[in-house]
């Protein structure tokens, strides 16, 4: 940091400018065409302020104050943001999505009942307590579900209709 000292005619045109209203970007500007410097805005501050002169309040605004966005509440006779007010609250209720499932009924196997290339699609275990099981029906290769739970999982833009494999159907015996 380049250490700058205040020649006492700087000082002396600080101490004007300040009467006279200006900001302190304002005095550093006129300050430096003037005497040919390179003061900051803060540094005219920091000189202000040790000098004695300064409080850190504006002797008159310099931007015209802006109106404050919002709207009247009824009853109310000021205005208020619309980020500071609470939640809209809805009137109506909005409708669950319908869910979908795969035509499977589950063999509702436990963890330890699993054996390798079992579905591992899960049912169940979402409250407190509630026991998990899982479909247990065989896998389609490369995953770790049935075909139909496998497309379940995989596809949100299915519809409800089911999807069953020829080797799904062949492998559980309905084929």
């Amino acid at each position: 940091m380049e250490m700058m000292n205040w020649l006492p005619e700087h000082s002396a045109a600080l101490q004007d400018l300040r009467a006279r209203g200006l900001s302190y970007s304002e005095i550093a500007d006129t300050i430096n065409a003037t005497f040919n410097t390179a003061y900051t805005r803060n540094a005219a501050l920091s000189r202000a302020q040790r000098m004695g002169l300064a409080g850190l309040e504006r002797l008159e605004p310099s931007l015209p104050e802006l109106p404050r966005i919002g709207r009247l509440r009824e009853g109310h006779t000021e205005l208020t943001p619309d980020l500071l007010r609470g939640p809209k609250i809805f009137a109506e209720t909005v409708e669950m999505p319908q869910l979908r499932c795969a035509a499977v009924v589950p063999r509702h196997l436990s963890l330890l009942d699993l054996k390798p290339g079992d579905c591992r699609y899960p049912y169940g275990g979402d409250s407190d307590g509630e026991t998990m099981t899982f479909c247990g029906h065989p896998c389609r290769s490369g995953s770790s579900y049935c075909t139909p739970h496998f497309h379940l999982s995989r596809d949100p833009e299915a519809t409800a209709r089911p999807v069953l494999s020829a080797a799904w159907l062949q492998a559980i015996g309905a084929g």
